[in-house]
């Protein structure tokens, strides 16, 4: 394994129980309590999934989450609650610290502050499986050999924290003077949050941000959102403004290689997938490797069986991607259509299936509709 991320450590700890005959090498080039964010997020269905391949480890990490049933939705001083919509987090270090416990449990050898530098490292190894993260060793090496692709969202971001305890994953929306904003913020702790800020690339540059330090970009976003966080600071963690890359392999493996996680692909934050989606590679790809004894049938099986998967939720992720760097055409609307399309932005929710998952939403919707008021 190299990576020792939530799809790293749990594909890891996931053969090994099912394996112990077998030696698993864990090589992590970050300290093992080092994190660059602050709170992960799953939907209900994801939590699910999980529950049904591995319910002692979900049983074991639900009581550390926070979790709630609606999306609450800020724009202009009036709010919108859509409900039906269930989530819960979990702080990144703390997932993480689960995982490497249990890793360690069952065996595997993680080894912490190792940096591989060259792929012939790991020579002697039966399977090497890349977990590395957006920028793999693994996948830049042999990109040609995996057909990599990489292209950038153009709206701007940066990740922070605070200690301002929020109800629901929320979304704040606030027109300046020089541009809109957007806050993706939600609780992951009793104590502490996720606040996500968001602009286009007209506002980012209106604000001078990229002559602005950490210190400085916090500073703004703080007065921008000094009301939605009422006191609060920001809380900075490498927070440093970026554009939301999009990684795509066509081949999912290459010679004894094989890529997982955001190695592989990436999904836009705005559904929440990254963690999921790794998790669920790891998953797909120990049940594809037990499937077959030759390793190249069993690597094309995983991508076989998973790849679809992967790429509806990616398109989905794209569709979602697109409306947000629009969002300030669509903060035009009333409190009521803004909400509509917002929740049905990823095109896979229709009138039919929100009415059945949120219906207190849809009926203020459709009375504000009737009523003539909704725009």
């Amino acid at each position: 394994m190299i990576g020792g991320g939530p799809g790293g450590l749990y594909f890891a700890y996931l053969w090994k129980k099912r394996h112990p005959e077998d030696q698993v090498d864990l090589f992590e080039q970050n300290p093992a309590d080092a994190t660059w964010g602050f709170g992960v997020v799953f939907s209900d269905q994801a939590l699910e999934f999980l529950r049904a391949d591995d319910p002692e480890t979900v049983d074991a990490i639900a009581p550390h989450m926070e979790s709630w049933q609606n999306i609450t939705l800020n724009l202009g001083g009036d709010s919108v609650a859509i409900d039906g919509v269930g989530f819960s987090s979990i702080g990144r270090l703390e997932l993480l610290q689960f995982l490497q416990q249990r890793a360690l449990a069952v065996g595997v050898i993680p080894r912490f502050d190792t940096q591989i530098q060259a792929i012939d490292q790991l020579n002697g190894h039966d399977l090497i499986v890349a977990a590395d993260g957006l920028n793999s060793l693994v996948r830049r090496t042999f990109e040609g050999d995996f057909g990599t692709s990489l292209s950038y969202s153009s709206n701007k971001f940066v990740w922070y924290g605070t200690s301002k305890r929020f109800d629901t994953l929320s979304q704040t929306f606030v027109k300046t003077d020089r541009g809109a904003f957007n806050a993706h913020h939600y609780r992951y702790s009793p104590t502490m949050s996720t606040f996500l800020v968001e602009c286009d690339h007209a506002t980012w540059q209106a604000y001078g941000f990229a002559y602005k330090d950490v210190e400085q970009s916090k500073g703004v976003c703080e007065e921008v959102f000094a009301d939605t966080l009422g006191g609060h600071c920001l809380v900075s963690n490498k927070s440093v403004w970026r554009n939301f890359p999009w990684v795509w392999n066509e081949h999912w493996s290459f010679k004894n290689m094989v890529l997982i996680g955001d190695a592989l692909h990436s999904a836009h934050f705005s559904i929440g997938s990254g963690t999921r989606l790794a998790i669920e590679d790891a998953i797909a790809l120990v049940k594809a490797l037990e499937s077959d004894a030759h390793l190249a049938t069993a690597l094309h099986r995983y991508q076989a069986a998973r790849k679809p998967v992967v790429q509806k939720l990616v398109n989905a992720a794209r569709t979602s991607a697109f409306w947000y760097e629009h969002f300030a055409q669509h903060m035009q609307l009333g409190l009521m259509d803004f909400a509509y399309s917002y929740i049905t932005r990823s095109g896979r929710i229709d009138d039919s299936r929100l009415r059945a998952m949120s219906p207190a939403f849809m009926a203020r919707y459709e009375a504000a509709k009737n009523a003539g008021d909704a725009a």
